[in-house]
């Protein structure tokens, strides 16, 4: 349901569009890597991936499943809470686990949250943390890297430029992207695994920064 309404909202609120590397395919059973910028980029890749036939399990803050009526659909849905900084957070990754075992494919965020900056600039991935190394460690999963740009300039900022931005989006209908690259095997070193994700990540958010003439994805070139 959350993918389908996805797909339903995402056109109002800018121009979506998605490419994929060469020779790219999501099979069962796989981990998609995503860059986490906004609280309206979920929408965005959901509905991008929505548009190939996918609707993965999306590992997202706890705190969602507090939110009447929403929570009630992520538990019906099977999608996974983090717990972050508690003892439980190691229950998302054995859901993560059995998900994949079942051939479902799941979304991760592996920088664990939001970027703290207030512009609605494009900038590449944070610090990715471990879990997802962990989780294709344990399951021997591919992980596909998936880049998204243009959610910030739906919603960024302090709570009231968010409001404003989410109500004159439709107006403005900022361009959206979202690019999915070739999946990787990650074996081998866990912090290695991290920086090669992280790296791909990268990659994927560069083409679809660039897709939008965002000044960044030329900096990140550079750097």
């Amino acid at each position: 349901m959350l993918s389908r309404i996805a797909d339903i909202l995402a056109p109002g609120v800018g121009r979506l569009s998605v490419t994929t590397d060469s020779g790219t395919e999501l099979t069962p059973g796989s981990i998609i890597a995503v860059n986490h910028t906004s609280l309206a980029d979920p929408a965005v890749v959901l509905a991008a991936l929505y548009r190939l036939g996918i609707e993965p399990v999306v590992m997202a803050t706890s705190g969602l499943w507090r939110i009447p009526l929403l929570g009630r659909a992520l538990v019906r849905e099977g999608h996974i809470p983090v717990f972050r900084g508690d003892r439980r957070a190691a229950t998302a990754l054995d859901l993560a686990a059995r998900a994949l075992d079942r051939g479902r494919l799941i979304l991760i965020y592996a920088e664990g949250g939001l970027p703290r900056r207030k512009d609605a600039a494009e900038a590449a991935p944070g610090a990715f943390h471990s879990g997802l190394a962990r989780l294709a460690e344990r399951t021997g999963a591919p992980v596909v890297p998936v880049g998204q740009a243009g959610a910030r300039r739906v919603t960024s900022g302090s709570v009231a430029k968010q409001l404003a931005g989410l109500a004159t989006a439709p107006l403005r209908r900022p361009g959206l992207h979202v690019h999915i690259g070739v999946p990787l095997e990650l074996t081998g070193d866990r912090a290695v695994c991290t920086a090669r994700a992280r790296t791909a990540v990268t990659a994927a958010w560069r083409t679809a920064a660039a897709r939008l003439g965002e000044p960044a994805a030329l900096t990140a070139q550079l750097s």
